[in-house]
């Protein structure tokens, strides 16, 4: 279907569209895009990589199309002024978004399974693709992360996985209501919760996802998960959670520094589970990742044995290293249940913790500014430090009335040691100046890349 087919990819680099590249290119079409940290001179090894695997990148001023046979690959969001889509008009080239391709990919494979949800979708689509790929199932996986359990010198950037096997595993977005374009197999609903859209827009969106599948694999734990599930006649539906009423169920649970112990009930059997990844949120993502792998045929036992060397995600509670007894992690979270997710995990062990957050726009801290500031102040200790600086922001308008004070105000407010320090250099010189021995340092945000570098540079100085 895609075969000899030219698509051009506007943010090539982003991390929706750099796996749906690479799946495009394996299907044997012809890619090249543009992207606005290239122009900027933004993470260098990336694109150095995909033009390595023969990707070839323009700048974003429209010189990479070149004619009308071209297929657009752009946000619906981009404004028609951008040089690349001006471009594209004046030459007729079709236009699609990078979820209206994948759909297109994700509907005609013969298996599939989405991942929805408003945490933990990257997470699961990583076990689940890593449960099909050791269980010989071969899956194409599109992920928004680097999975690391893939990652290979001819690899660094392992977001995507393309195989032959039929099997499609993909997250999809809520956030943009693309997750409306899938039809899945089996759908798995992490959890329902506020993030980019209100709650009300996205109980439609997520009912409507789960009625769709065949299999639904759903979060007996979440309220607003059973909530949504409840009046639906929904066949052959799986639960998964630490209730007695999850069909699969973890009990006896132990938390590690790094992973933990429980024993799943599934099936009528009992069978102990050891993770390397930490934390309880985990162990509800493996759940979900198991029942989703039994609902495409694989054993109980085969998927637990998969699962226990799943190593994780790039950017998901990653530890980055340790110096003079600090730790430094480098993590996704931004949103407030995520975020909670990952204090907790850093609160069931002695240390204190010094908290960055760089928002990922002014927009969320409109919408979900008080709970974020509500998370830290709910999570955080009396010897814990929160440190924030001014939102990610690479270009266009935007209000920015409402910034990152707002959320250390209160805080700082709740009783809570919280600083707002505009520049994050500013931030990184307070951070190091704070660490002491024992410390845990976690460098929370999403939409940019560079925030593993300023984890490790903090790292780096921590060593000196």
């Amino acid at each position: 279907m895609h075969k000899n087919k030219s698509y051009f990819f506007c943010g090539i680099g982003g991390s929706g569209m750099l796996p749906l590249a690479n799946i495009v290119r394996d299907a044997g079409a012809n890619v090249a895009g543009s992207d606005r940290a290239l122009d900027q001179g933004r993470l260098g090894p990336k694109f150095a990589w995909l033009q390595s695997l023969g990707i070839e990148l323009f700048p974003q001023d429209g010189s990479g199309l070149m004619n009308g046979d071209q297929i657009l690959i752009a946000s619906a969001a981009i404004e028609d002024s951008v040089p690349d889509i001006a471009q594209a008009i004046a030459l007729g080239c079709a236009r699609m978004t990078r979820a209206e391709l994948l759909a297109d990919l994700f509907n005609n494979a013969p298996r599939s399974v989405a991942v929805g949800g408003t945490s933990g979708k990257s997470t699961v689509t990583g076990m689940i693709g890593w449960i099909l790929t050791d269980a010989g199932l071969d899956p194409t996986i599109m992920n928004g992360a680097v999975m690391k359990n893939f990652v290979a010198d001819d690899a660094p950037f392992a977001s995507a996985r393309v195989g032959q096997g039929g099997v499609f595993v993909s997250e999809v977005d809520e956030s943009d209501g693309s997750i409306a374009l899938f039809t899945p197999e089996v759908a798995v609903l992490n959890n329902v919760s506020l993030d980019h859209k209100t709650l009300q827009e996205l109980r439609q969106l997520f009912g409507d996802f789960a009625q769709k599948a065949k299999v639904c694999v759903w979060n007996a734990d979440d309220a607003e998960t059973a909530a949504l599930v409840a009046p639906m006649v929904l066949q052959d539906a799986i639960s998964f959670g630490f209730s007695a009423e999850a069909s699969f169920r973890a009990v006896n649970v132990t938390d590690l520094p790094l992973g933990s112990r429980f024993t799943l009930h599934a099936m009528g059997e009992a069978y102990p589970v050891t993770l390397i990844v930490p934390g309880r949120h985990n162990i509800a993502n493996a759940l979900s990742a198991i029942a989703a792998s039994v609902a495409l045929g694989v054993s109980v036992t085969q998927a637990v044995h998969s699962v226990e060397s799943f190593c994780g995600l790039a950017r998901r509670f990653d530890i980055v290293g340790r110096a003079n007894d600090i730790t430094v992690i480098d993590d996704f979270g931004h949103n407030p249940d995520k975020i909670a997710a990952t204090l907790a995990t850093l609160k069931a062990f002695p240390g204190r913790i010094i908290a960055f957050f760089q928002p990922h726009g002014y927009g969320p801290i409109r919408v979900m500014g008080a709970e974020l500031a509500g998370v830290f102040a709910d999570k955080l200790g009396q010897d814990d430090h929160l440190i924030l600086c001014d939102p990610v922001y690479f270009g266009g308008t935007v209000d920015k009335s409402i910034g990152s004070q707002s959320i250390t105000d209160a805080v700082a407010k709740a009783g809570r040691n919280a600083e707002y320090i505009p520049t994050r250099e500013d931030c990184g010189n307070r951070i190091v100046e704070l660490a002491r021995s024992g410390d845990r340092i976690v460098i929370m945000g999403a939409r940019d890349d560079t925030l593993s570098a300023f984890a490790g540079d903090i790292l780096w100085r921590l060593k000196l």
